[in-house]
């Protein structure tokens, strides 16, 4: 089999079964393609897979969603239950996906001890950079699951949005006529998302 889809049955990531394979840990060829395959018997030394420490990662843009987080938690731990994984730590974030300086995220992805950080939407790690996050979680053999792809619901969207749109209008204007333009912004988009009665 191929060493991706051997890793994969073991839990571990790719770069962490490439090191075993190059160390000669795990018993395999490198073909012309440069595809590695791994023979169906025992590695040399069967290297135990690393213990994983699973941490639930749940977050909301503002405190009047907080209903939201809990049901997220909820569905991220029934998840987890269903995969057979052990939740060592739940964490709940209140705060906007562009902000880079969430105190509890930045201390999840600073604890090389956690192996998965489970998420539902990819939005809930982070608005932009999530392949970056990734990659990088992936060089210290981590990663993050995200349990839907699919895209997330439009209110958080809008609520991040929001946070941008102060930020870039403080600025350019300074804080109090920003909240006067930033409010004017946000009144037309949720005016062009509400259906006009006259044309139905």
């Amino acid at each position: 089999m191929k060493l991706s889809i051997y890793a994969r049955k073991l839990g571990i990531s790719y770069h962490t079964a490439w090191r075993w394979f190059k160390a000669g840990k795990i018993v395999g060829y490198q073909a012309d393609t440069g595809t590695i395959i791994v023979t169906e018997t025992l590695p040399l030394e069967s290297p135990t897979p690393p213990l994983q420490k699973v941490v639930i990662y749940g977050r909301v843009s503002a405190a009047e969603n907080k209903s939201n987080l809990e049901s997220q938690v909820s569905r991220l731990q029934d998840y987890c239950a269903a995969k057979g994984w052990p939740v060592a730590q739940v964490v709940k974030e209140i705060g906007s996906g562009v902000n880079d300086s969430r105190p509890k995220l930045l201390k999840l992805l600073t604890d090389p001890a956690i192996t998965i950080i489970v998420v539902e939407h990819k939005d809930r790690l982070t608005r932009f950079g999530f392949n970056y996050i990734d990659q990088l979680l992936a060089m210290q053999g981590r990663r993050v699951e995200v349990i839907n792809q699919a895209e997330n619901g439009k209110e958080d969207l809008i609520q991040d949005f929001v946070s941008i749109v102060t930020s870039f209008c403080a600025r350019l204007y300074g804080q109090r006529r920003s909240k006067r333009k930033t409010e004017r912004i946000i009144a037309e988009l949720r005016d062009e998302e509400s259906p006009d009665p006259s044309k139905t």
